[in-house]
């Protein structure tokens, strides 16, 4: 009689924390770093996804809707569930080939405006490293106060700067909510289908004659560390996420035992613009940039302010990948 009392109190505390746990609300659920997010975070917070596109395989707790955060039925639900942390996935972490433009720009505004409007607690948004833009004069190893000339030569990469832009405009503008923009070195990982992690699982890639870029890479799961660390009451601000190294991406081919194919620009240019129209790959001469020059940043802000730190060695993102 005993032991069943304990047990009932025990089910009654954990019900009762359970009750307590934070809602957080995930943009971009559906996309393949948004499900590895929500099976992370689904630990420790109340989920809810959101996304036009199906979750079909997600946990048994989270909360999933199919609506386009544009429409007046996503921003009620957003106004009743009233989530006090939302990370929201910006246009680089987004698979669609339809994802960016004016499409992106108003769904960020949208949810900007719901954010001040239930009062949340904490937004962390999800950018990239790649905003710096590679380039000859880049310097090493760069700060989150480096400007962002990566959409000098990349339309797409302009979308994701006017984001990045306007988040930060609203981190002034709305002291009263943390908000926090991740700044990721390319994410690999084995549940990704991002062009990085699609470029390492191929057996033959494209290289540029005469150039070998530093590239520096994050396992999937240290950046979803990043967030987590960035959900907490506290910080604020602009972080570089990056790996525990970076290697020149001959090293990176390989360890991947990737046989490197090395192609004059203008060759490469026209193959790849040939290889784009009968849909055999989603690069285009924009990328070519990526192969050519390096964009090394600096990570120093997130261990200092985040105490983020890499769990994952180069290795093991590398083999990870399957």
């Amino acid at each position: 009689m005993a032991t069943k009392k304990r047990q009932t109190k025990s089910s009654e505390r954990r019900s009762e924390a359970r009750l307590q746990r934070p809602r957080v609300l995930v943009t971009g659920a559906s996309s393949s770093l948004g499900r590895v997010l929500c099976r992370r975070l689904h630990r420790s917070y109340d989920v809810i996804g959101l996304d036009v596109r199906p979750f079909a395989d997600r946990p048994k707790d989270v909360e999933h809707h199919e609506v386009d955060l544009r429409r007046k039925a996503a921003q009620t639900l957003i106004k009743k569930k009233k989530p006090e942390l939302i990370v929201h996935l910006g246009p680089l972490h987004d698979e669609r080939r339809s994802a960016g433009g004016a499409t992106t720009l108003e769904t960020t505004a949208t949810l900007l405006k719901l954010v001040e409007q239930i009062g949340a607690q904490k937004l962390v948004v999800l950018s990239g490293a790649q905003l710096y833009g590679p380039s000859a004069t880049s310097g090493a190893f760069l700060s989150e106060d480096a400007p962002l000339l990566g959409g000098q030569s990349d339309r797409r990469l302009a979308d994701a700067i006017a984001v990045d832009m306007m988040v930060q405009s609203f981190f002034w503008k709305s002291p009263e909510t943390q908000t926090v923009i991740l700044r990721p070195v390319h994410v690999i990982g084995a549940h990704l289908q991002n062009a990085p992690s699609r470029f390492l699982r191929q057996r033959r890639v494209p290289l540029l004659m005469g150039f070998d870029p530093m590239v520096q890479l994050v396992h999937e799961d240290d950046l979803v560390d990043a967030v987590a660390l960035a959900l907490t009451p506290g910080p604020r601000g602009v972080f570089n996420i990056t790996g525990p190294t970076q290697a020149p991406l001959s090293r990176l081919l390989a360890a991947r035992g990737i046989q490197g194919v090395p192609l004059p620009s203008m060759l490469l240019g026209a193959a790849l613009t040939r290889a784009r129209a009968l849909r055999l790959t989603r690069l285009d001469q924009h990328d070519l940039v990526h192969l050519k020059y390096s964009c090394v940043v600096d990570g120093g802000r997130a261990l200092q302010e985040l105490h983020y730190t890499p769990k994952r060695s180069l290795s093991q993102a590398l083999a990870d990948l399957g």
